[in-house]
């Protein structure tokens, strides 16, 4: 079922929605936004694989992790120096 609704969009945006649609790559205004919603999908659903990938290989890693202690010693020594990475002030 087909629903009609009503965004609002930064002039920019209109402008390529428009230009897709005058240049014959698409039917309408919806056939674009339709085709940018399955692009999304399709990137969120490799961004999700990917990281679930990337757990499954952290939780399979047999090397020593970091104490949590460690850890939470470091975030502090770095908070109580202002700092926001490691990197910060090196």
């Amino acid at each position: 079922m087909n629903q009609k609704i009503s965004i609002t969009l930064p002039s920019e945006m209109v402008s390529a929605l428009e230009e897709r649609v005058e240049a014959g790559l698409y039917a309408s205004t919806s056939d674009v936004i339709r085709a940018a919603l399955n692009a999304l999908d399709r990137e969120e659903h490799d961004l999700d694989g990917a990281l679930d990938a990337k757990i499954r290989e952290a939780l399979a890693d047999e090397r020593a992790g970091i104490p949590a202690s460690d850890v939470f010693a470091r975030l502090e020594k770095l908070h109580s120096e202002g700092r926001t990475s490691l990197n910060d002030g090196e």
